[in-house]
């Protein structure tokens, strides 16, 4: 069973690596203020667990470096990743709602987050804005992405799938910057067994349109959107 991660220190918002595409780009210093001191970071250890299901949610996460899957569980018992969050996401909306968290959020890939107390959004709020156009903004995007994951990765064959998957977590080169997910990962976030996913890349790889390394994966990618589009 995955662990919890212990919150770390106090996160810095004015050296934020990636403050101008981070949920709060647009705070003015003043502003910024009232984040200091407030916002933990999080260390993103592979197999601990960000938040669960039906837990109440009190913090939203923004995703700094790693990857975070976000795992519900069907009434038999096997699991669907829904979604994979990666650098700039934003998880646990929900909490804006004060409704319990909606899945578990599990680490994949090592990397770093920040807890956002919802009381500081809502403070946030009252003096700016446009924080709350911004965290709606997010939300759409959370929504489009969970639906293009809904119809992309789970219709068609278990080839089909996996290559919709590698086309999406591939950058315009063909490369990912992470290693390619596990095969049962893989299975529950295609609806497909984990033979037919190990299976398939498999096959992407005899027929070299597919490596794999220890720090991510290169593909071809004019290649296989050829693939999925005839």
């Amino acid at each position: 069973m995955p662990h919890r991660p212990h919150w770390c220190a106090t996160s810095d918002c004015y050296v934020c690596t990636i403050r101008d595409s981070a949920l709060f780009a647009g705070l003015r210093e003043a502003e910024l203020a009232v984040v200091e001191g407030a916002i933990e970071e999080v260390p993103l250890v592979p197999g601990r667990w960000l938040y669960r299901g039906g837990e109440p949610a009190n913090a939203v996460f923004t995703v700094r470096l790693g990857l975070v899957k976000l795992v519900q569980y069907l009434p038999n018992g096997d699991q669907r990743i829904v979604r994979i969050a990666r650098s700039t996401d934003v998880l646990g909306l929900e909490a804006l709602l004060r409704q319990p968290y909606q899945h578990d959020a599990i680490v994949v890939q090592r990397g770093l987050a920040c807890r956002i107390p919802v009381e500081v959004l809502n403070e946030l709020n009252i003096q700016n804005p446009g924080l709350h156009q911004e965290l709606m903004r997010r939300w759409q995007g959370a929504l489009s992405e969970a639906e293009a994951w809904l119809t992309e990765l789970s219709t068609g064959s278990a080839r089909q799938r996996v290559i919709r998957l590698i086309l999406r977590l591939a950058d315009a080169r063909g490369v990912g910057h992470a290693p390619l997910f596990n095969r049962k990962d893989m299975g529950a976030m295609l609806g497909v067994t984990t033979e037919s996913a190990s299976r398939a890349v498999a096959e992407l790889k005899r027929e070299g349109l597919l490596k794999e390394g220890a720090e991510g994966f290169t593909c071809d990618r004019h290649a296989l959107e050829t693939l999925i589009t005839d």
